[in-house]
Formats: C-alpha cells, sequence, structure tokens
C-alpha cells in the first residue's frame, strides 16, 4: 500500500511547531487502517510536540525538517557513528527521513559515490500510521506514538538499525566531534526512565500458566509450551501492558480473569518460544485464521522466592509481533532498575 497526499478538496494543511520548525502533519495511509497495539499510552494526534519532556529538550538539535538528502549527508559524514538527523521527507508527503552515521556500509552495498565517507551515512524512511509512526520495512520494529519515542528508543537499543541512535548535545551542522560514551550512557539511562513513564501496551492471546518451579529463562517457555499443547486451553484477548511498574495482564472480557499483575523484580526472563511452535488462531466456526508466534514470561509465583510460572502468550497482529514485544519487555523493561537475582 502506497503513500499518497489528502485529496484537496477533503483535506487542510495542519502545522505543528517543534522548537521555532514549521511543517505539515503527516498525513496517513488511506483504507481500513488497523489499529496497533504497542503504542505509549499517552498518545496523541501530534507526531513531534507529544515528545517526552527531558531536562535538556535536545529536538533541536536532530530534527531538520528543511534539509535535503544531500545536506544530511554532509552534515554527518564526518561524525561519529550513531550521530544521526530527521528530515521531512520529500519523495513520501507526511513521512520522515532518518539520516545514521554508521561505522561500517552494509556488506552488500557497492559504492556508487566518489567520496567513501557518504556511504557511510545511511538513509531510513519513517512512516506514519493510524496510531503513530515506525520503520518501515522492517517486521521486528513496534509503532510509536510519537517521532521523539521513536528516536529515544533507539537510543537505548538498536532494534532495526545497524546501530543505536547517539542523543546530540549540540548541533551536529556545527564542527566534527567524537563519540562521548559517558553522556551516551547518561542519555540512554534518563531515555529508559520517560518511556516507562509513559509506558506501553498492546493486545495478545493469552494461552496458558505453566508452574516451571525453579526453571526460568528459554527453557522454562519451552517447558510451559509443551505443556500448553498437552492441555485443553482456552484462549482469551487479554491487554498486556508494560510499565515501569512490571507486566499487568487484563482480560477484558473475564473470560478466565480480570486483572493480574506481575512486579518487575519477580520476571526473570521474557522471550519466543525456542522451538518457534506456533498457535493456529480460529473464528468461533473452527476456520484458521492465522498462525501465531508464542512467546511466554517467566515470573515468581506468589509469594515465592523459589517458585516460578511462565505465563505463555501469542502475537495477534502482524503490525505488532511477538519479536518487538519481547525486545521491548527485555531492553527496555528489565533493564531499567537493579533487580535481585531471579533464577
Amino acid at each position: 500500500m502506497g503513500v499518497r497526499s489528502p485529496s484537496p478538496a477533503t483535506s487542510q494543511t495542519v502545522r505543528q511547531e517543534v522548537n521555532g520548525h514549521s511543517s505539515p502533519a503527516p498525513s496517513l495511509y488511506h483504507g481500513q487502517s488497523r489499529r496497533s497495539s504497542l503504542t505509549s499510552l499517552s498518545e496523541s494526534t501530534e507526531v513531534i510536540s507529544s515528545h517526552p519532556k527531558f531536562v535538556k529538550d535536545i529536538s533541536k538539535y536532530w530534527y531538520k525538517p528543511a534539509i535535503t538528502r544531500d545536506e544530511a549527508i554532509t552534515m554527518l559524514k564526518d561524525k561519529a557513528p550513531g550521530t544521526f538527523v530527521v528530515r521531512d521527507s520529500n519523495s513520501f508527503p507526511g513521512a520522515f527521513g532518518l539520516a545514521l552515521k554508521v561505522s561500517t556500509p552494509p556488506p552488500n552495498v557497492t559504492t556508487k559515490s566518489s567520496d567513501p565517507a557518504s556511504e557511510l551515512v545511511r538513509h531510513f524512511l519513517i512512516e506514519p500510521t493510524s496510531r503513530g509512526v515506525r520503520l518501515k520495512g522492517c517486521a521486528n520494529e513496534p509503532v510509536f506514538g510519537s517521532l521523539s519515542a521513536l528516536v529515544y528508543q533507539h537510543s537505548i537499543t538498536a532494534l532495526a538499525l545497524p546501530c543505536r541512535l547517539m542523543l546530540p548535545e549540540k548541533d551536529p551542522a556545527g564542527v566534527p566531534d567524537t563519540v562521548d560514551s559517558g553522556a551516551s550512557t547518561s542519555s540512554g539511562s534518563s531515555s529508559t526512565t520517560q518511556l516507562l513513564q509513559q509506558g506501553a501496551a498492546c493486545n495478545v492471546m493469552y494461552l496458558h500458566t505453566a508452574d516451571t518451579e525453579s526453571l526460568t529463562g528459554p527453557q522454562a517457555v519451552k517447558r510451559a509450551v509443551s505443556l500448553m499443547l498437552a492441555s485443553k486451553i482456552t484462549p482469551t484477548v487479554v491487554h498486556f501492558k508494560v510499565s515501569a511498574q512490571g507486566i499487568t495482564l487484563t482480560d477484558n472480557e473475564r473470560k478466565l480473569f480480570f486483572r493480574r499483575h506481575y512486579p518487575v523484580n519477580t520476571i526473570s526472563h521474557c522471550g519466543l518460544d525456542p522451538d518457534d511452535r506456533r498457535w493456529t488462531h480460529k473464528n468461533e466456526d473452527g476456520t484458521p485464521l492465522g498462525s501465531l508466534r508464542v512467546f511466554g514470561f517467566v515470573a515468581k509465583k506468589g509469594a515465592s522466592r523459589t517458585e516460578n510460572q511462565c505465563h505463555i502468550l501469542a502475537e495477534l497482529e502482524p503490525e505488532q509481533p511477538a519479536t518487538a514485544i519481547c525486545n521491548f519487555v527485555t531492553k527496555v523493561m528489565m533493564t531499567s532498575v537493579s533487580r535481585p537475582n531471579l533464577v
């Protein structure tokens, strides 16, 4: 499905202000949109102006709406890997271009430029969706409620990018600089805190909970999935919320339970089934609707200090795969706090 500008007869020009910069509001894809799942709970219809509030506002350093692709290359080619800028896309109205300096070019890329340094500036398209923005063509990327949320998440973990984004402390249009690892670490820590304060949520299919005794990690997920497949279960759609406090499951229809909360300091693992077994999703008359990837998280059983339970779930929407959900839990929530040894 391509990106089209709204027709003149039905659209109005909406402007958004970002630290004095003015740019058109993103146009959305036409047609029936899919409600995305893993999004900021404080999401609004704005893209830039709803970004997390940090001690120092640095969006003016990385958001350059009016520059061209060539100007972005010139700005970044002499900078340290991880330096980046975001600009308004000229080819896809409403989308954004992410220009990122990397340490080495992709192995399958043939050098076309007479300037090798220019080949180290790679370009990615950030596309608008009905609920936010995401990197185009990357299956393991979640949807973010704002452009700033996407930037700050990728400063913590690279996900589908070649490297993490290095949050700037000054304008990259200035003189060449070097990597400040201390500043990068500090920025990453602040970003994690802000993302968790916003929280993230998605709908998933709850399948089964199995006792795993003291077992945790991928082997606990493997055992729990095997027990699930040998049992008669009642799948139900639940609301899966991740926050600084932990993971909360809410059965909106109250088929199996109302709400269950698992504090962050009791969760020791979240990951895919090591054997990559799938759950066949069926409608009410038994017609298969699709094969869903299974994942699980391991948490302490009640007040026990030694007994674990593994909770098995399955992804629901292709737009929000299990890989992205697990990445968010393990690389954002579980790394944000000091936790005791839960193994």
